[in-house]
């Protein structure tokens, strides 16, 4: 039998609030990957905005940036501005959905308490080997809900969707089925939701555009979505402010900072509407908004596993070779692979965004 490989989390970009990215060491953004503290311990991380939720393989949940506390007893995490989601042990057996405002600490009583039925957990939970676990939330253990910022916090899912993945970004939500199909609801101004026009959703509606083709993953930034087929493309669409489409955007002319960036934004670390908006006159050889899936070509012909976005940056794993994304702190219309894993010979294998950071688990490839 096969030596597992050990693997480690790594993490890159904002760190303004303090929140856990390698050293930080004080500093504004992470440019270049950093292992985090105890990073073979982790086996799940969740970041929002202003704070980073780890959850260590013992089950210790760990906050940092505006909110610093740990808990034991942690079987996922979703961590966001407005709500805090954990699935914690019970005392004595089974476990519970807590939500909580991040502020809190997790001290007091929770906003929203549900217990849930035997048995129920993370995804890859108690799997042996050396991977990440890769929680379903906000997606309930169940898959017939999910939880929202806002109240009434745990929305119902209609059964015959039969749900195997669900995202949300600042005011959308995409959907896989169990069929391989990707729906998708919320606002649409920005073109996020993929059905060719700028116009919202009330109830989950069936990408057309898609239909007929199987997809593996979906990933929900700030106003973009990807999805990532079960033959390793890639399909990217809604707002392109920041080239978080890859497609020529007027911004990738004019590159700022992460601490430049920072500085346009509120503290739900997304710019307002006006400026989204104001990209619709782009001009022509400028793509500001793709409110239809786009096929992306990826560098070398290489086939995707696995996506993930943030408000503004899109990271993408390949299958080839395990790499992502992007390096240095300006702004890029264009895919970039990141060099760091390759000089040390890693494998990546698992990629979380943030709003403006990216989190990645790497392994040692193996000597072929």
């Amino acid at each position: 039998m096969a030596e597992k490989r050990q693997g480690a989390w790594f993490g890159f970009g904002f760190c303004g609030f303090g929140q856990a990215l390698g050293s930080g060491n004080g500093q504004h953004a992470v440019h270049s990957p950093e292992p985090l503290h105890a990073a073979d311990d982790v086996c799940q991380v969740s970041a929002s905005w202003s704070y980073t939720a780890l959850v260590t393989r013992g089950g210790r949940v760990e906050l940092s940036g505006s909110v610093s506390c740990a808990a034991d007893g942690c079987r996922d995490v979703w961590a966001s501005e407005g709500l805090l989601v954990v699935q914690r042990n019970k005392s004595g057996s089974g476990t519970e959905l807590q939500a909580w405002v991040p502020g809190s600490a997790l001290q007091g009583e929770p906003l929203w308490v549900q217990n849930l039925a035997s048995g129920a957990k993370a995804q890859g939970e108690d799997e042996p080997g050396s991977e990440p676990r890769m929680g379903t939330l906000p997606l309930l253990p169940c898959a017939r809900a999910y939880m929202t910022p806002q109240p009434p916090f745990c929305q119902p899912l209609a059964p015959e969707l039969r749900v195997r993945q669900l995202q949300l970004g600042a005011e959308h939500a995409l959907l896989l089925c169990e069929a391989g199909q990707v729906f998708s609801w919320g606002g649409g101004r920005h073109g996020q939701l993929g059905h060719g026009s700028l116009e919202a959703e009330l109830e989950p509606r069936l990408l057309e555009a898609l239909q007929g083709l199987r997809m593996a993953e979906v990933a929900a930034g700030g106003w973009h979505s990807v999805c990532v087929s079960e033959t390793g493309d890639i399909y990217i669409w809604g707002w392109n402010e920041s080239g978080q489409l890859a497609l020529p955007t007027r911004s990738g002319t004019e590159k700022k900072t992460v601490r430049e960036e920072a500085t346009e934004l509120n503290d739900d670390g997304l710019r307002g509407e006006e400026a989204a908006l104001a990209d619709v006159g782009a001009p022509a050889h400028f793509i500001a908004i793709q409110p239809f899936p786009a096929l992306l070509d990826l560098p070398l012909g290489s086939d995707a596993v696995k996506a993930s976005c943030g408000s503004r940056h899109t990271a993408v794993v390949t299958r080839k070779y395990g790499q992502l994304g992007h390096k240095d702190s300006t702004s890029s219309d264009q895919p970039c692979r990141v060099e760091y894993f390759v000089e040390r010979q890693l494998e990546v294998r698992a990629v979380t965004c943030g709003p403006w950071n990216t989190y990645v688990y790497a392994v040692e490839r193996e000597n072929i």
